[in-house]
């Protein structure tokens, strides 16, 4: 009987000893999504599923935007603490450790409403005004990436910024969970001035193809796979800059093409999408959560 209580015993302190080694082990991620105070492997989150090729994953293009009224309340206060927001990011330039948020808050909604991508180049920031663009440099190998602030956060222990699982990945501390970086803000105005192109959708593009209605076949010479075309760009940055912004938005593929007659020409698809009451649904939900206005073209 001795025996047996000692085995209980024994076997009960090598699963608190297992749960702690478990809840210990990573340090991915602090608290992204709107000040929830989760994150890091050890709070649920993680990577995503299959390992990703962010090398040619373009940064966030720094543009003028309208500060939201959403994500923007000052003062606020999450986990007993208060916070005031930044009136401006200008001249803002702070270093400190950064962490990063993944598949835990993939699908959900930012503080600004967004919808938050693992995969994307955005950062939860805890005063930056939102939206903000920043570059953030890893100092230990001096890699750099340009992100947009549309989430609030991190609110766990001393960090400064929480990169999306891509931007950490880009920065090589996706594996280690934090890295010490050096943040500083981009103002949109001078940053377009000399370096990017301003996005220009082409009009005739987007006037291609009819919208396809329940019921009826695709027009004559129409055939192949549907997809739902929602911009096209003379400018490429411009178009991996929508795509970017639209991975994870739904289930289906976001894809860039490139055509170079008469004029090199970059559009933006979503798909294919073969049954149409999906594609209806697919349609909306690009309307509604992005503001686009898609349209149906075949390949």
């Amino acid at each position: 009987m001795r025996v047996f209580n000692i085995r209980i015993v024994l076997n009960g302190l090598l699963l608190v000893s297992a749960l702690l080694l478990h809840g210990c082990g990573g340090t991915a991620s602090s608290s992204g999504g709107s000040g929830s105070s989760g994150g890091g492997y050890g709070y649920g989150d993680g990577p995503p599923p299959k390992d990703i090729d962010v090398s040619s994953l373009p940064d966030a293009v720094p543009k003028i935007e309208p500060i939201t009224k959403a994500g923007n309340k000052s003062p606020y206060t999450v986990l007993g603490k208060t916070y005031e927001l930044l009136p401006t990011s200008r001249g803002y330039k702070e270093r400190g450790v950064a962490s990063w948020y993944g598949n835990k808050f993939h699908g959900r909604k930012t503080s600004n409403g967004e919808i938050y991508s693992m995969y994307g180049m955005t950062a939860a920031h805890k005063t930056l005004p939102i939206p903000s663009y920043v570059s953030v440099t890893n100092l230990a190998n001096n890699r750099s990436v340009i992100v947009r602030v549309n989430d609030r956060g991190p609110f766990h222990g001393a960090r400064i910024i929480d990169l999306s699982y891509a931007a950490a990945k880009k920065l090589d501390y996706s594996a280690k969970g934090t890295a010490t970086v050096e943040v500083v803000a981009i103002d949109p105005s001078d940053y377009q001035k000399n370096t990017v192109e301003q996005p220009r959708i082409n009009e005739a593009a987007m006037n291609e193809a009819p919208l396809v209605t329940t019921g009826k076949q695709p027009a004559a010479g129409k055939s192949g796979n549907q997809y739902l075309q929602v911009g096209a760009f003379s400018s490429q940055v411009a178009a991996a800059d929508l795509s970017e912004r639209l991975q994870g938005v739904s289930e289906y593929p976001v894809v860039v093409r490139q055509l170079q007659e008469p004029q090199p020409l970059y559009k933006v698809l979503v798909g294919p999408v073969n049954d149409q009451l999906k594609l209806f649904d697919l349609r909306d939900l690009l309307k509604q959560s992005e503001n686009l206005s898609p349209f149906v073209v075949y390949e």
